[in-house]
């Protein structure tokens, strides 16, 4: 019997994880299909607390995993298949296996948004990506045109840092201006080599015929007018999806599949917690997730201890 569950390995699941161990519960992480969430596909991280320089984003997780083991915290390369919150113990199957736990901090944190086109679903890992820095150094992206589809932040990191290889950048935004923080904006188009096309979307990918990215059809929302845009590669950057399919149905979610808090990090069911993007639709960053896991981990330990009482 496990004290304590946590589901997810991002910042919000490790720093739940330190916490949890450092009080003595012996918690058991899971990893899921991406060890160390989102931020392991992000190149350098500038924003989080105590690293003036910045830091690359897997050897902060990394280093947020062997922080949170250190104090006993048991980290398993392992994904949920199915969980039953009907009532307590609760029970987990994990890669086949059943787990039982008297709690649970769901930390899943959120997946890559589609474009939801088909085209985009059969030439994905032939020129269409959700990572510019997992993919973008490769040789079919060198001194070649791209496309960068979105305009938040995420977005503008993809294309900066695709300008370190591909020919010319082109940045698809749905809007006349981007919705990045100001900072971000600015660097973006003051590169020489990202050229925004505004009040356009993507309506399809080119070409499945040649089973690789050629080029995409762009539709201007303003005239309505279609135009070809040649490229060999694709860079889908419009938001995320909280990763809580599996949660459906067994604990209270919103209308777009975020997990609500109730009163602090508790949520519909009692003794499951939770805390990061998951459950944050509104900042979603890595210290604000850090900051959940945080308060989650401590309201499952009070909530444990107020149980032996």
């Amino acid at each position: 019997m496990e004290n304590v569950v946590i589901i997810g390995t991002g910042c919000a699941g490790l720093t739940a994880a330190l916490y949890t161990a450092r009080a003595n519960l012996n918690p058991l992480v899971l990893t899921g299909l991406l060890p160390g969430g989102l931020l392991t596909t992000t190149s350098i991280v500038e924003n989080f607390p105590g690293f003036p320089e910045g830091i690359d984003g897997y050897e902060l997780m990394t280093r947020m995993q062997k922080q949170a083991e250190r104090f006993g915290a048991r980290v398993k390369f392992e994904t949920l298949d199915s969980i039953d919150l009907s009532q307590r113990p609760f029970v987990l199957t994990v890669d086949g296996e059943r787990v039982e736990t008297k709690t649970v901090i769901i930390s899943s944190g959120a997946g890559h948004r589609h474009l939801e086109l088909e085209n985009e679903r059969l030439l994905e890992k032939k020129g269409v990506t959700f990572c510019a820095t997992c993919d973008g150094a490769l040789p079919m992206f060198r001194n070649q045109p791209v496309v960068v589809v979105g305009g938040g932040d995420s977005a503008c990191e993809e294309a900066s840092y695709l300008t370190r290889f591909a020919s010319v950048v082109y940045l698809v935004h749905r809007r006349d201006s981007l919705r990045a923080s100001r900072i971000m904006a600015e660097r973006t188009l003051a590169n020489p080599k990202i050229k925004p096309i505004w009040n356009s979307a993507v309506v399809d990918i080119l070409d499945v015929k040649q089973d690789k990215v050629t080029g995409v059809q762009l539709r201007n929302l303003v005239t309505g007018a279609e135009t070809t845009l040649d490229c060999t590669g694709v860079f889908v950057a419009i938001g995320h999806v909280p990763n809580t399919q599996v949660f459906r149905g067994q604990i209270e979610l919103d209308a777009n599949g975020y997990v609500i808090r109730k009163n602090g990090s508790e949520t519909s069911v009692n003794g499951v917690f939770v805390a990061g993007d998951c459950s944050d639709p509104v900042y979603r960053q890595a210290i604000t997730a850090a900051g959940m896991g945080c308060a989650a981990a401590i309201d499952c330990e009070r909530f444990l201890a107020a149980e032996a009482i």
